[in-house]
């Protein structure tokens, strides 16, 4: 399974004929080296919550490739009056895809939805366990510190992917934390960086990780799972 950080908190997967987005923020993203352009063969985007910042390209994408949208229900509901395929979760939903299993997890954040006419109520925050051909990826999404992450410990998880930059999210000491609940195997930094607000040090959070495989990933730097 191939795993391209995008940067901020966006990745693209690949493994056989299944091809997905996480987080699609693109446009507008001062990190990102990827475009809209490059992605003519999506299956599936999964969208943690309604910010803009993890939103980001999503409607345009899945109209462009006919991807179906795995978000939470207020979220599908708003991107099913854009004419874009969904596919409605909530947390502790667990369902089986055609690639797989994916369950939705807690996260602690917000969810708005800004529009020209105001903000529209975005539901949960929400976080992804993929599972495909006996691997799990755990995309936390924004969310702060949470005990309910010890519970995911018994889900085994491969890679853990948690946000570090702090101000909207866990910062490094919290990261690491979160790893101790988790026990991943292996765990990726995001979610620091793009703005001056979250700027955090990878480097730091690698050291003080006992207990599992730090992979920093430069955006556009890609990992085999």
């Amino acid at each position: 399974m191939k795993i391209k950080y995008l940067g901020h908190a966006g990745f693209y997967i690949e493994d056989g004929d299944f091809k997905a987005l996480i987080d699609p923020f693109l446009s507008g993203n001062p990190k990102a080296k990827a475009s809209v352009d490059e992605f003519d063969d999506i299956n599936y985007i999964f969208v943690t919550h309604g910010h803009g910042d993890h939103l980001g390209d999503t409607v345009e994408i899945a109209k462009k490739t006919s991807a179906s949208v795995i978000a939470n229900f207020e979220i599908s509901l708003y991107l099913g009056e854009q004419n874009v395929t969904t596919h409605p979760m909530h947390i502790g939903g667990r369902t089986k895809f055609d690639f797989g299993t994916v369950k939705m997890t807690t996260a602690l954040h917000g969810s708005g939805i800004q529009t020209p006419n105001g903000i529209i109520y975005g539901g949960n925050p929400c976080g992804f366990i993929i599972e495909r051909n006996g691997k799990k990826i755990y995309h936390a999404g924004d969310t702060g510190l949470t005990l309910d992450m010890k519970l995911l410990e018994d889900e085994n998880i491969d890679l853990a992917i948690l946000p570090i930059g702090g101000n909207f999210t866990m910062d490094v000491d919290d990261a690491v934390r979160a790893v101790d609940f988790i026990k991943p195997k292996k765990v990726v930094p995001i979610h620091y960086g793009t703005f001056p607000v979250i700027e955090a040090s990878p480097e730091a959070f690698k050291n003080k990780v006992i207990n599992a495989e730090v992979i920093i990933l430069k955006v556009n730097g890609e990992y085999t799972l």
